[in-house]
C-alpha cells in the first residue's frame, strides 16, 4: 500500500482504536459476542501494523508469511464459526483479504518496499506491492468491490439509537447496556475496518 504518509498514520490510528475497543468488547457477557470481538481485535491491530509507512519501520521478510499464518489460522477458525451463523462469512472475508494482502508483500520485489523521496511524493507503507503494468488484479476488484459495498451498506444502518438490554434494575427500570455490549458501537467498529480495508486495497 503507498500513499501519503499522514493519510497512512490515520488509517494506523483508526484501526489501533477499532482494535482497542474490540478488545473492551472481549469483556461482554455474552459468549458469541466476546468470540467476535477477538477476531476483529486481531484484524484491527493486524490492519494497523500492516499501514505503518515504510519510512517509519519495515517489517522483516519473514514477517509476512507469519502474518498469513497467524490470519489462515483465524480463518479456518471463522469458517468453522459460520456454520451456524452467517455473519461469520464477513469476517471470513476479511480475514482471507489480509491472507492476499499478506501473501502478496511476502513475494513482492524489494524495491516495492522502499519509501519515495521528495515531499508530497508517495511513500510506500506496509502493504504496498508493484503490479506493473497490467492493472488492478482480479481478486483486488473483488475485494475492493465487496468491502465498498459492505461500507455503503453499513453506513446506511448505522442509525443512532438508545440501545437498551433485557432486564431490570432494583427500581425496576431498563438497565442500560454496557460499552461492550451496544451493538450500534459493535456495528460502527465494523464499519470502520471496512473503510479500512477499502482504503488498503485502493493502495497497491
Amino acid at each position: 500500500m503507498h500513499g501519503p504518509v499522514p493519510a497512512a498514520w490515520l488509517l494506523v490510528a483508526l484501526c489501533t482504536a477499532t482494535g482497542a475497543y474490540c478488545l473492551l468488547r472481549m469483556r461482554s457477557g455474552v459468549q458469541e459476542q466476546r468470540r467476535a470481538a477477538g477476531g476483529e481485535a486481531l484484524m484491527g491491530f493486524g490492519m494497523a501494523a500492516m499501514a505503518v509507512p515504510a519510512a517509519a519501520f519495515t517489517p522483516p521478510g519473514w514477517a509476512w508469511p507469519v502474518y498469513a499464518a497467524v490470519f489462515g489460522a483465524a480463518a479456518l477458525r471463522t469458517l468453522w464459526a459460520a456454520r451456524g451463523s452467517p455473519h461469520h462469512l464477513h469476517h471470513l472475508v476479511g480475514t482471507a483479504a489480509m491472507i492476499y494482502m499478506s501473501v502478496a508483500m511476502a513475494t513482492a520485489p524489494p524495491a516495492a518496499h522502499h519509501a519515495h523521496g521528495g515531499s508530497g511524493a508517495p511513500v510506500t507503507t506496509g502493504a504496498h506491492y508493484a503490479h506493473g503494468g497490467s492493472g488492478v488484479p482480479v481478486v483486488t476488484g473483488v475485494l475492493l468491490l465487496y468491502f465498498t459495498g459492505y461500507v455503503l451498506l453499513s453506513g446506511a444502518r448505522l442509525v443512532p439509537a438508545r440501545v437498551t438490554v433485557a432486564g431490570t434494575a432494583a427500581t425496576g427500570g431498563v438497565v442500560a447496556a454496557r460499552w461492550g455490549d451496544r451493538p450500534e458501537l459493535a456495528r460502527a467498529c465494523r464499519l470502520s475496518m471496512g473503510i479500512g480495508m477499502v482504503a488498503m486495497l485502493l493502495s497497491m
